[in-house]
């Protein structure tokens, strides 16, 4: 049973599932619904298609470069059935898919990580331009005078809390 990857999406496309295309130039495309084919005849670039696995890549969002994605490249040789080179090859297909599995955990980590700090300085940046807002309680009563007297003793309606 061979599983194909869909052309706009990259997601896996089994046997007798979405739709086949093929150009007059024999370049064969195949799609695993009829909303990659629609966006396909619709000229889109997956690229710029938020949801495709090609967005994700060029955004950053999923790891581009690593060893254990070569693996699932397609191959045009076919391999002459033999017992323990099936077993053999199962057995590093599991070991691949823990070492992906782990590497892409990292790349998430790290992904995170880098989200945490951009918070963080937001947030030590709203800090600094409201930090009258922070100042303890005798200190805003202080600074509610100055206000007041500047303002000619009238009190409007201004919330410092």
């Amino acid at each position: 049973m061979r599983l194909e990857k869909c052309y706009f999406c990259s997601s896996t496309c089994y046997p007798g599932h979405g739709i086949q295309f093929v150009r007059n130039d024999a370049t064969v495309f195949r799609f695993c619904r009829s909303k990659c084919h629609k966006n396909f005849k619709m000229k889109r670039n997956p690229r710029k298609v938020k949801w495709t696995k090609a967005f994700r890549r060029a955004a950053g969002k999923e790891m581009t470069i690593d060893p254990a994605l070569d693996i699932e490249k397609r191959r045009h040789i076919p391999v002459r059935y033999n017992r323990e080179l099936a077993a053999v090859t199962l057995k590093a297909m599991k070991r691949v898919a823990e070492i992906k599995a782990k590497r892409e955990r990292v790349f998430y980590r790290k992904r995170m990580m880098q989200n945490k700090l951009r918070l963080k300085e937001t947030a030590f940046r709203i800090v600094r331009t409201n930090i009258e807002l922070a100042a303890p309680v005798p200190k805003r009563r202080a600074l509610e005078k100055k206000v007041e007297a500047a303002m000619g003793g009238k009190r409007q309606n201004m919330e410092l809390a």
